[in-house]
């Protein structure tokens, strides 16, 4: 196997992660990518005590598993989103706080600075999450929407997050946006310039999914091939797409995920439309050693059935790179006696 196989934690955080361990373990998994809440990783207990952070080492080591990434998607969710009411479900209380919407936003950016040192002191080097996005809500440009509108919109973006990336500069960690609906970047054209907007940030890349890319109608190998050494960790997940009853879009109608009236929804590693065949082609050609990292979703299929197939697909479907072209035998000087 060419890759460590691991599991994305947030879709798990209802079980303990001394119960999760074990069962990620016989379920197929190297390693997990842990997320920021339940009880997984705390940041501020992992900065104030070494014998937590030695502890949850201990307790990944004793199950064969290893860490390679943190995830932090909620909190990074509220650096620069318009604060509502349901962000304070999404939140710690602390970052909450009372709730004054520019009040979340910083808290929630210092809270972003604190999981780049907590991560150095873990031993990992990439923190997934989110960036949330000021502009979202004006997606379908009507009332009419200037470029220059959209460009303060990443004028915020840069202002808001340049100061937690130069953070994660200073402890030597990546941070790895899940590009995706809802944030800053949710598909190359808006990728590009959010890199822009943070002035090519060495520190400052990509969490690769391509669920949230395809039904879009983004081509997520090219997205591969458009940013490849920005590309710090890999999500698979799957999804299908152009389905449903006819009453219901890409918008998604205000459908809950799992309605068989969507015209897309997530599916378990393998059970979709994705081409994950071409995706570990591209992979191997920007040359990502990472982890697969398998984010589980299907609303419609039992969670330790799914997670266990999409371990055993990824292990299957992933391969090393050659290690030099197959016809190279041929260029062997054959005059010598």
């Amino acid at each position: 196997m060419a890759r460590p196989v691991t599991l994305f934690t947030g879709q798990w955080a209802d079980l303990p992660l001394a119960e999760l361990a074990p069962l990620a373990k016989r379920m197929g998994y190297d390693g997990l990518e842990l997320a920021c809440w339940g009880d997984h990783f705390n940041v501020q207990e992992a900065l104030a005590s070494p014998g937590y952070v030695q502890d949850r080492l201990e307790l990944l080591d004793r199950h064969g598993l290893q860490c390679l990434a943190i995830g932090n998607h909620l909190v990074g969710q509220a650096v620069c989103d318009r604060i509502d009411e349901r962000h304070r479900s999404i939140l710690p209380t602390h970052v909450w706080g009372d709730g004054d919407p520019e009040g979340v936003r910083r808290r929630a950016a210092t809270e972003l600075q604190d999981t780049a040192r907590a991560a150095a002191a873990f031993g990992v080097k990439t923190v997934t999450g989110f960036t949330g996005s000021s502009i979202w809500h004006s997606i379908y440009a009507f009332p009419p929407t200037s470029q220059t509108y959209w460009d303060q919109g990443f004028a915020d973006f840069g202002a808001r997050f340049t100061p937690i990336l130069d953070v994660f500069e200073l402890v030597d960690v990546n941070f790895a946006l899940e590009v995706h609906p809802t944030e800053i970047a949710f598909d190359i054209a808006t990728s590009e310039r959010a890199l822009a907007a943070v002035a090519q940030h060495r520190r400052f890349g990509f969490n690769f999914d391509p669920s949230h890319l395809a039904y879009q109608g983004v081509d997520y190998i090219r997205f591969v091939r458009s940013f490849g050494p920005r590309i710090f960790n890999v999500h698979m997940k799957d999804a299908w797409w152009g389905r449903g009853d006819g009453t219901v879009g890409t918008f998604g109608g205000h459908t809950s995920f799992g309605d068989a009236r969507r015209s897309w929804d997530f599916r378990s590693v393998g059970r979709g439309m994705i081409d994950f065949e071409s995706i570990i082609v591209a992979l191997n050609d920007i040359g990502y050693a990472g982890p697969l990292s398998v984010e589980w979703e299907d609303s419609r299929m039992d969670r330790v059935h799914g997670a266990s197939e999409s371990a055993a697909f990824c292990r299957r479907l992933d391969f090393k790179p050659a290690a030099g072209a197959f016809d190279a035998v041929f260029a062997q000087d054959r005059s010598a006696p």
